[in-house]
């Protein structure tokens, strides 16, 4: 990636290369607790850097993304164009369903410990302002597969082509290097998985399980994953999303999953993907994939640039607001409080 101008916003840690461990954080903010939570979202990136110094090479990030409804509570000035609340699907056969979320909190390092302190010293940085709907440990498994067996975020794109489909550009300049990011919790049905041949796991997939080969065009069925997932422009090219999905589960409990996470300039993009596994394309074509793998949950957020996430406007509510940060007594630089690294 190139690196930041004047011009170019720097982007929080979104481009960061497919990790060992991670935590997926969906948080509800309570009312009224918006400016507390505006000045902790502040002060990320000195708790990221005050977990991670200790260890260097542990790749440690976090990737904040707010939802819709906490930005109309909690931002002032304008807004992300393609901002909105998460679209539930009720398909012929299978339903995508929209569920609760303010925050989004996309922990990542190459150790599962990492990880964990970080996600309890933001928590405990936001403290009894919010309150964790969903958290998912999601965890590399062997090469990059999931827990059904196949290589997971083939097509994800890399080099330049992974900024062009993830960062915001000159559409929207204000809200630049920013993303959209859906989150959703998928639990697989693995004994009736397991009981399908390789061969008929291949046709539902649209690669090979061993190899990772997409299907040729006249084998592919139409409503494989792979055929229903491949979005085209009007010219024919192939509009694409940055995806970090990872494997979890509990053995004690019988339950399996995947934890999909995409981030896209357009959320569109990833929207026309979901339309097209769960209500079909043509309609009633929908993903095979989905006898097998359970939405439970789904959120959009916006993923600000890290100086906007770091000084986002205060919304005029009429309520006295706390003094700008620049009038506040001297921060304990041995924090490094600044920018998501």
């Amino acid at each position: 990636m190139a690196t930041p101008t004047a011009q170019t916003p720097e982007p929080q840690a979104i481009l960061q290369a497919p990790s060992e461990a991670a935590i997926f954080l969906v948080l509800c903010v309570q009312e009224s607790a918006e400016d507390h939570v505006r000045d902790a979202l502040a002060d990320v990136g000195g708790v990221i850097r005050s977990v991670g110094f200790r260890i260097p090479d542990g790749r440690l990030s976090c990737v904040v993304g707010i939802g819709s409804a906490l930005w109309d509570r909690m931002v002032g000035g304008p807004r992300p164009a393609s901002l909105h609340p998460f679209v539930e699907l009720d398909g012929p056969s299978h339903k995508a369903p929209a569920t609760p979320g303010d925050l989004l909190l996309h922990i990542r390092a190459g150790r599962a410990d990492l990880c964990f302190e970080l996600a309890q010293r933001l928590v405990g940085r936001l403290g009894p302002s919010v309150r964790v709907v969903d958290e998912v440990h999601g965890f590399k498994s062997f090469d990059e597969r999931d827990l059904l067996g196949f290589v997971d975020g083939t097509e994800s794109p890399m080099g330049r082509a992974a900024p062009a489909a993830a960062l915001i550009g000159a559409e929207d300049a204000a809200f630049a290097s920013g993303s959209y990011v859906i989150v959703q919790r998928y639990l697989h049905d693995l004994s009736a998985w397991d009981a399908l041949s390789v061969a008929e796991q291949e046709l539902i997939v649209g690669r090979t399980k061993l190899s990772d080969i997409e299907l040729p065009d006249e084998v592919k069925p139409r409503n494989s994953h792979v055929a229903l997932n491949t979005i085209l422009d009007a010219e024919g090219k192939q509009r694409q999303v940055l995806r970090f999905n990872m494997p979890f589960g509990r053995v004690g409990d019988g339950e399996y999953g995947t934890y999909f996470i995409g981030y896209a300039r357009d959320p569109g993009v990833l929207e026309q993907m979901l339309q097209n596994m769960f209500i079909g394309n043509p309609p009633g074509n929908t993903d095979r994939i989905l006898d097998f793998s359970t939405a439970r949950t789904g959120t959009l957020f916006f993923v600000p640039a890290l100086d906007l996430l770091e000084d986002l406007p205060a919304r005029d509510t009429g309520r006295s607001q706390p003094a700008q940060r620049a009038s506040a007594a001297p921060r304990d630089e041995s924090l490094g409080i600044g920018g998501l690294r």
